[in-house]
């Protein structure tokens, strides 16, 4: 069963925090409340987000150094951020945003299906990604059990079917970035997902019979 992803909401005002989860709340995916930038980067500790929408203004740490500690750990680096902000800003101010690694910089009030639409796509790339890490694992299992007689055959094909539906899901989600020529993040987001997948089919292919010996080194699920 497909776990739902979680996405992190952060803003130091309640009413903020409840409009944004009536906008997502369409997507039906977990939603996770953070009221400052010190409890964002608690809950970063434990649990793997999708995607992280981040006020700009807030007492204490605000967004862009919230962002600066997301980025500068291993963990959390790779996490889309999209900025949300009430004040009319600037160059500047949407400079700053991108340098501190944002995806998106998005002034209030925004249109709530546009949010909602950019949100998803990051939701899709990270469910993606989530199946790709899966279907590297179960090969990875396969192999570590290669010794066991279990009909390899037989488990081949149907990591290979299970890797081909990945591998469809991908390349129509793909299409759909370059149709709607959505954010450049995305789509190289895509691409780098159908890079691994790639990677993996290689690594599969390699191992059905009459294509060499030995085990074949597998592609980093990361």
């Amino acid at each position: 069963m497909v776990q739902k992803a979680k996405i992190l909401l952060v803003d130091d005002r309640p009413e903020n925090l409840l409009a944004l989860e009536a906008i997502l709340s369409a997507l039906d995916q977990t939603l996770v409340r953070a009221s400052s930038g010190e409890e964002a980067l608690k809950a970063l500790l434990t649990d793997d987000f999708a995607v992280i929408l981040l006020d700009v203004q807030m007492p204490g740490m605000d967004g862009f150094e919230t962002a600066a500690h997301i980025k500068r750990r291993e963990r959390t680096r790779d996490i889309p951020i999209i900025f949300l902000t009430a004040i009319n800003h600037g160059p500047h101010h949407t400079f700053r945003g991108y340098a501190a690694g944002a995806v998106d910089y998005i002034s209030k009030p925004f249109d709530p299906w546009v949010l909602r639409a950019k949100v998803s796509v990051f939701v899709e790339l990270y469910m993606k990604n989530c199946q790709l890490k899966e279907q590297a694992e179960l090969l990875r299992l396969q192999l570590a059990g290669a010794g066991e007689v279990r009909e390899p055959a037989g488990l081949l094909a149907e990591l290979s079917a299970r890797l081909a539906a990945v591998e469809e899901q991908a390349e129509a989600l793909s299409k759909q970035l370059d149709d709607d020529s959505t954010d450049a993040s995305a789509v190289a987001t895509a691409a780098h997902l159908e890079r691994k997948l790639t990677g993996l089919r290689r690594a599969l292919d390699a191992l059905e019979p009459g294509t060499g010996s030995g085990s074949p080194p597998l592609p980093s699920p990361s």
